[in-house]
């Protein structure tokens, strides 16, 4: 099988991370936009297998929980209205959990924004964790079940709640404006939570480092996901490269290298290794979170085509 040598796969995947669109990658690495096409599919699988076995017994303190929006294909009010629109297409969700500590994100989840998909990031979270953690949301009514769920008693839980109010300016720039927020209000959920430490500033902070590092989350352009398994692959990529290839700027290592999982910056070339690695021989699944397999059966069509880390051996996220 013909393969591109290691550097010009380490540069595609290096300009997809810093935020460049697929064609402008294609255009500039002089390559097709199907190999580009086709790299990041393998780099979004191996990704999501490699860090699925390499977070595990996290030793998280604290952790903050948020989604954040994107589209496929269309936006939602849109789909009805466009020609050969797949299945997935519309309003598509990240849910993300980052360590307030190492700035690690552990877990993520693609997919709706609903209790079934709250509860698909938690389980997988508990999974991970070895010990008691302390975790902070938003006001969002999902997460109280799906918490109480994945970790029963064994957590302290606290809501940010955020009160809106909307402004003048709001008011007049109806489509970009968004409402003024005028205060919080912290709700303690579940155990005992340390009110210095309920927060969801960072996760906020990592919401915006994936929209300026993956092309397919920035606003009004035409760089956003036209198949919902290429936007999977994708955020499956961000993270790797987040967690292993960026440096932090206030730690000043990668997340990865704070919370003891490698002792070492990678390369976006090591990435390549990684996925070359998941290209050999196969080898049997080593066992995984219980609880999130039984969850995976039980979700709707829309699930199908996402995979998890933890669901190694199937299409990948």
């Amino acid at each position: 099988m013909n393969r591109l040598p290691r550097d010009k796969r380490a540069q595609i995947l290096n300009l997809l991370c810093e935020g460049m669109s697929m064609r402008a990658t294609s255009r500039i690495s002089d390559v097709s936009i199907n190999t580009v096409t086709k790299l990041l599919i393998d780099a979004g699988m191996a990704s999501s297998d490699y860090q699925d076995r390499a977070f595990r017994g996290l030793k998280c303190k604290r952790v903050q929980v948020d989604e954040i929006w994107a589209f496929c294909y269309a936006k939602k009010k849109n789909v009805p209205l466009a020609k050969k629109a797949p299945e997935a297409a519309g309003d598509i969700w990240t849910w993300v959990a980052i360590d307030a500590d190492t700035k690690l994100v552990p877990s993520w989840w693609v997919g709706n924004r609903d209790a079934e998909c709250a509860r698909a990031l938690l389980t997988d979270l508990a999974g991970r964790v070895a010990n008691r953690i302390q975790l902070t949301s938003d006001g969002w009514r999902a997460y109280r079940d799906a918490v109480h769920d994945a970790f029963l008693d064994e957590i302290d839980y606290a809501q940010l709640v955020k009160i809106y109010g909307e402004s003048e300016e709001a008011k007049r720039e109806k489509r970009y404006s968004p409402a003024e927020c005028i205060g919080c209000e912290r709700q303690s959920v579940q155990g005992s939570p340390d009110p210095d430490h309920i927060s969801t500033s960072y996760v906020e902070r990592q919401n915006l480092t994936l929209r300026m590092q993956n092309r397919r989350f920035t606003r009004l352009t035409n760089a956003f996901s036209k198949k919902a398994q290429n936007h999977v692959q994708a955020v499956s990529l961000h993270f790797m490269f987040y967690n292993f290839c960026r440096i932090h700027k206030t730690l000043r290592v990668t997340p990865a290298m704070a919370a003891d999982v490698t002792d070492h910056v990678w390369d976006v070339a090591e990435i390549v290794d990684v996925i070359d690695a998941g290209q050999g021989e196969p080898t049997e699944p080593e066992p995984s979170n219980p609880e999130l397999e039984k969850l995976l059966g039980d979700t709707d069509s829309y699930l199908k085509w996402h995979a998890h880390p933890s669901q190694r051996g199937r299409t990948a996220r």
